[in-house]
């Protein structure tokens, strides 16, 4: 894969490393950038030379969210939301995924860390799932990985209510693996992901897809759902108004 001027792509020591990097628009995903996301995943987990993939953004922003701009542009034809090729590349990946969380995390910029393997957060960071103050839905299996990961109560805090989860909540429920200071959270993340270049890589690929494997079917259909939801929702006349209301700075 060739690197675009959104998503970059490079390969080194072992270690696929794909970096967002459009901080005009604070990483915001387009469509295009979903498609290069997946190409570059796909990509590195055929690769016999990567071991590992790191997901990383650009200082004090990792991903905030959906370019809201984009999906309200696009006809009704084209209104589907571009998650399933990228959720499929990311749930079939068989190599180890590890996430530096350099900052802001919103929306999909959260929900994605829950189909990675070592998350790193930076200690400025601040994760927020604001769906319904969309008025959309939530997406990527979230729905059923989050209550699981920190019950029913504290998920509906952060899916219902859109609050922010601190760096700190994130790893005391098993979202993230630890927060690591902002300035090195990328070297300590690659470092991390340089490490699996000293073991078996068939072993990493059975262990990884054991531990995923219990709830695989279960992840896909409740992402598929969510889509099929979001789709519609990005159609309403509810939702539209909301986000044109964000976009001309009204809310």
């Amino acid at each position: 894969m060739t690197s675009t001027p959104y998503v970059r792509f490079s390969i080194a020591n072992g270690v696929a490393t794909i970096e967002l990097a459009p901080p005009e628009k604070k990483n915001a995903l387009t469509k295009a950038m979903y498609d290069a996301i997946a190409e570059g995943v796909r990509t590195a987990g055929l690769d016999p030379q990567v071991r590992a993939i790191l997901l990383t953004g650009q200082p004090g922003i990792f991903c905030a969210g959906n370019d809201l701009g984009d999906f309200l542009e696009r006809s009704p034809v084209e209104r589907d939301p571009p998650l399933p090729p990228f959720m499929a590349a990311m749930f079939d990946c068989p190599k180890p995924v590890a996430a530096a969380v350099t900052g802001l995390a919103v929306g999909v910029g959260v929900t994605i860390l829950l189909h990675c393997d070592l998350v790193y957060v930076s200690d400025e960071a601040r994760l927020l799932m604001p769906f319904v103050a969309l008025g959309l839905v939530p997406e990527f299996g979230s729905s059923l990985l989050l209550p699981r990961l920190m019950g029913h109560a504290r998920a509906a805090e952060k899916l219902l209510l859109g609050e922010p989860l601190t760096p700190a909540e994130a790893v005391a429920c098993g979202l993230a693996t630890a927060v690591v200071p902002a300035a090195e959270v990328v070297a300590h993340a690659r470092r991390v992901a340089e490490r699996f270049n000293a073991l078996a890589p068939e072993s990493v690929r059975e262990t990884k897809r054991l531990m995923r494997a219990p709830l695989a079917a279960r992840v896909r259909e409740t992402a598929e759902t969510e889509t099929r939801i979001l789709a519609a929702r990005l159609g309403s006349p509810e939702a539209r108004e909301t986000i044109r209301a964000i976009l001309e700075k009204r809310r």
